[in-house]
């Protein structure tokens, strides 16, 4: 089943979080830019309520899971975005209704950073692609004309055929992949690795994506050891490398990921160009497509 039909001018959209909460000024820029494009907004009833005890988290646990089910059953909204990362998503993963929302229609859902959870969870529960995209409340992306404008392509265009890349991305381990596309935030999949009795989906034949934000080099060397242990990268067929934004040297996480990674002996592209970096693609995880990493550094959807 594919979720991942282009929106069209017109459709109602609900913009919500499941983590942090957007500051009121960007919440509004971010309205605005999605209405700017033909589409009709819906703000989640619970995105600026406070919680009881936190400032870290848009309202409470249960009212940010009520927020996203919600816009997930309605039949009037055709796409939800997800305003902003931070932390928080892990918390209403155990609040949702899975039979509702396993039976409701199918529509994309637009978010990266913390809401990797959310990409996760979706894939592991009901088989369904999403779109990795930069949040639409934060100047990650509001401030960045490209990222803008890849996100509007991924709203209303076909991905079919389009090819992915950066101006710094390079091959550490050469040679090609096909597989559907998993994985997101480094820290996030680690976060969610032991949750009792969930499903995990196996990864073999997949393309995996790795992203990190905001954390020293050491916490990406745990992180990393985390996966591995795990075997969360057992036979995966290609691995693609986002943006280490504010992760110490980049030359550091380099050299920690080709010293961890090489080994698995699959084709490696460093900085693909997605994650919290500037000029961010939105990837639509779920679907398949061609890892190429030779001297042009490419992702190409199937």
């Amino acid at each position: 089943m594919n979720s991942l039909g282009a929106l069209q001018t017109g459709d109602r959209v609900a913009l919500l979080s499941v983590s942090g909460p957007p500051a009121s000024e960007l919440l509004e820029r971010a309205q605005t830019l999605l209405e700017s494009w033909g589409l009709r907004v819906v703000i989640g009833d619970h995105l600026q309520s406070p919680h009881p005890r936190v400032n870290y988290l848009a309202g409470p646990d249960q009212g940010r899971a009520d927020d996203l089910q919600k816009a997930w059953l309605d039949p009037q909204i055709a796409g939800i975005f997800l305003a902003r990362g931070g932390y928080g998503a892990v918390r209403v993963l155990d609040l949702l209704d899975l039979s509702a929302l396993r039976a409701a229609r199918p529509k994309p859902l637009f978010g990266s950073s913390d809401v990797t959870a959310i990409h996760e969870f979706w894939q592991q529960q009901f088989g369904l692609p999403t779109w990795f995209a930069p949040m639409v409340a934060t100047r990650d992306l509001l401030d960045d004309p490209i990222s803008t404008e890849r996100l509007r392509q991924a709203i209303f265009t076909p991905y079919s055929g389009r090819s992915f890349s950066s101006p710094g991305a390079e091959s550490l381990v050469r040679g090609s992949a096909r597989g559907t596309l998993t994985g997101g935030n480094l820290s996030l999949l680690c976060m969610t690795m032991g949750a009792h009795g969930e499903r995990k989906l196996s990864n073999t034949g997949k393309i995996g994506l790795l992203e990190e934000v905001n954390e020293e080099t050491y916490k990406i060397d745990g992180y990393l050891q985390n996966l591995l242990r795990a075997g969360w990268f057992d036979g995966m067929s290609g691995l693609a490398l986002g943006s280490w934004k504010n992760c110490a040297e980049l030359s550091e996480v380099r050299a920690l990921c080709e010293e961890l990674l090489s080994p698995l002996g699959i084709p490696i592209i460093w900085e693909l160009g997605f994650g919290h970096g500037p000029a961010a693609h939105s990837l639509p995880l779920g679907l398949a497509a061609q890892l190429i990493a030779d001297d042009n550094p490419r992702l190409v959807m199937d």
